[in-house]
């Protein structure tokens, strides 16, 4: 049977369900980043835009950097994902939107140098200064804003 993750926000107004595998996860320590979630990093969780199903609500979109929009609950504030047109055909969902996130093992560190200096790990992920995916140059790069 194909994996199904499933995710909801804070108050529940948004839920969603994730079908297979996701493409990517990763731990982010991108300042940006740290500000709308509200956190000293988080961790994204990549899947094609066709593997998301929205099965309640409407989230919010807002976007600050050009070509990137992040999307969030408007009743109780709860960060949901964004999308980037540099990474066309990819989603990311915060850890936090998901009901059992201890299946989402991260991959690397991306990011790596904008960390807070009191973050450690001991783990022996790689270590990304920037995009851990490669994205479309064509759009810049939204650390150059």
């Amino acid at each position: 049977m194909p994996r199904v993750e499933t995710g909801a926000c804070f108050c529940g107004a948004i839920a969603a369900a994730m079908d297979g595998e996701p493409f990517w996860i990763c731990y982010d320590h991108d300042d940006d980043c740290r500000r709308a979630i509200g956190s000293p990093l988080t961790i994204w969780v990549g899947y094609r835009p066709s593997q998301f199903r929205l099965l309640k609500g409407t989230p919010k979109a807002f976007s600050r950097t050009p070509g990137v929009v992040r999307t969030f609950c408007p009743e109780c504030g709860s960060s949901i994902g964004y999308s980037d047109e540099g990474l066309p055909d990819e989603l990311y969902l915060t850890i936090g939107f998901f009901d059992r996130p201890e299946g989402l093992r991260p991959q690397a560190h991306a990011y790596w140098n904008l960390r807070l200096p009191w973050v450690d790990f001991a783990d022996k992920l790689p270590r990304i200064d920037r995009y851990s995916r490669k994205r479309d140059r064509k759009f810049g790069n939204p650390r150059d804003r």
